[in-house]
């Protein structure tokens, strides 16, 4: 058994906010968020506690919660015509031949139709793949430390990770990011094979391997929603290829 189950609420207002009320067998108090992703609310609750206090605690706080909404970025999606952020630059978005999406002369250029998206999408991941790669080969050499398999996925709480065995993982997104912030993100998790902890001998690895890091650092809290809130999927009521 999964200790989780959800109800859904529509909390009252102009606009209605749909609320997801997950009963955890973790949770030891209530705890209301938004996804950074894609603006959901989600609000956690003990086994124990009745629906009726939830709905107090929800209503209590739905300033806080219509602010926190009401300043999230707008979803997007790529589009021939529109732009989108590639190594912290804005690219054209064309229409190209082929069948996948290529970057050439500063613009992504994918075929017309309905996968745009995920074509995209596939673009970036292997431009991240290739980036991160060699800022961990470089950062590893640094420190004089070895690392285990690099794996890229779509988290939405963390940039990266570094495993008790050494294995790193990122978010793909980073590719969108300026290339100082991509490589902060690499040097911090590398920092972690030499400290598992965020102790100050942690932080004395990272300046090392990326001096300064604390303008990139502060870019990633500022601007990396915006980065979150980019959607490759096709809708669901377009054709599929």
């Amino acid at each position: 058994m999964s200790g989780l189950s959800t109800d859904i609420h529509v909390l009252p207002g102009d606009p209605p906010v749909t609320v997801a009320l997950r009963r955890s067998a973790r949770a030891k108090r209530f705890s209301l968020r938004v996804s950074r992703a894609d603006g959901r609310v989600s609000l956690s609750l003990p086994h124990w506690a009745p629906e009726a206090e939830a709905l107090a605690f929800l209503r209590d706080r739905e300033g806080w919660l219509r602010r926190q909404l009401a300043s999230a970025p707008a979803i997007r999606r790529p589009e021939i015509g529109g732009r989108i952020p590639i190594c912290g630059e804005d690219r054209p978005i064309s229409c190209g031949g082929g069948r996948s999406a290529r970057l050439l002369g500063g613009r992504v250029q994918v075929p017309q139709g309905p996968r745009v998206g995920p074509r995209v999408r596939a673009l970036l991941q292997a431009m991240a793949r290739d980036r991160l790669a060699a800022a961990c080969d470089h950062h590893a050499a640094a420190l004089g430390r070895s690392y285990g398999r690099l794996t890229l996925r779509d988290p939405r709480s963390r940039w990266g990770s570094c495993s008790s065995k050494g294995d790193l993982m990122f978010s793909w997104r980073l590719i969108m990011a300026p290339p100082d912030v991509l490589d902060y993100v690499a040097a911090h998790e590398v920092a972690h094979l030499a400290e598992m902890n965020h102790s100050r001998r942690f932080w004395d690895v990272c300046e090392r391997l990326c001096p300064g890091y604390h303008a990139p650092r502060a870019w990633l809290k500022a601007e990396g929603a915006r980065l979150l809130a980019w959607q490759f999927d096709p809708l669901p009521d377009g054709p599929v290829l």
